[in-house]
């Protein structure tokens, strides 16, 4: 029998075959996921208050709030600050993620509250649950990113790092103070600034002001030497890889319009 002419010569059919792509599952398995809101723009909704000295949910004073689509830190309802030092809690706990969060300073600073705590706010990163909080609490055990806004002259970084029962390593040490300055510009004014922060776990973390990383740091983890911090240990193990994260209420007014998280893969 006869066989029918091919309809390419050989030569051009095996080149025409090696030349197509071979697809195998998604087209791209490397796709990152969407950035999701965690604020509706609307309530409160996936979010949990604590105050010091006042038990989980009480917002006392209504101090955050939500008003024409801005999630709000306010103290028009405080005769004086009271060291009532705020923090709003998103829903569960992460690991693996990028948040990107727009904020500026507004009004004047409460009353009664520490020099310190001028136009300073920020996001706190593996926190410690609301409900494991003690009641007069300050502060929860995490990595605060520390938001700060110029005092109209002279240089005030933003984006800075602060750590509440926590250490870190910085370029190869482990870092004992409190505070560390990232090489963030300073912002005066009430202008809108977007920080952001991308968190892998228990290795790497780095912060962004407007899109350029002004610091970085590893190993996370928590400092025995305060109390609040040794009684998140377990089985000895300091390791410090996930945690809540919390919006900061410290005194000054401070509003957010854009709060979005998007999932990493774990390393």
């Amino acid at each position: 029998m006869r066989l029918p002419r091919p309809l390419f010569p050989p030569s051009i059919g095996i080149l025409a075959l090696l030349a197509a792509p071979i697809v195998c599952g998604p087209v791209d398995a490397h796709a990152e996921a969407p950035w999701t809101p965690l604020f509706n723009g609307r309530d409160l909704t996936g979010w949990t208050v604590k105050i010091a000295g006042h038990p989980v949910g009480e917002n006392y004073g209504n101090t955050f709030r939500v008003e024409n689509g801005l999630l709000k830190v306010a103290y028009d309802r405080y005769s004086s600050f009271g060291g009532r030092f705020g923090h709003l809690f998103y829903q569960r706990p992460l690991s693996h993620y990028r948040l990107r969060v727009e904020y500026r300073f507004v009004g004047v600073q409460t009353p009664g509250a520490p020099a310190w705590a001028l136009r300073n706010s920020g996001v706190m990163l593996h926190a410690q649950s609301p409900t494991s909080m003690r009641q007069d609490q300050a502060f929860p055990v995490s990595l605060e990113v520390q938001f700060l806004g110029g005092a109209g002259t002279g240089e005030r970084t933003t984006g800075n790092l602060c750590t509440p029962g926590t250490d870190v390593v910085i370029k190869g040490k482990l870092a004992k103070l409190h505070c560390t300055n990232s090489n963030s510009e300073t912002f005066h004014g009430a202008a809108w600034v977007t920080a952001e922060v991308e968190v892998r776990g228990n290795r790497t973390i780095k912060h962004l002001i407007n899109g350029r990383t002004v610091l970085s740091y590893s190993q996370p983890q928590l400092d025995e030497r305060e109390a609040d911090a040794r009684l998140l240990v377990k089985a000895g193990d300091k390791t410090l890889g996930s945690g809540y994260i919390a919006l900061q209420a410290e005194s000054h007014p401070v509003e957010f319009r854009r709060i979005e998280l998007q999932e990493l893969p774990p390393d």
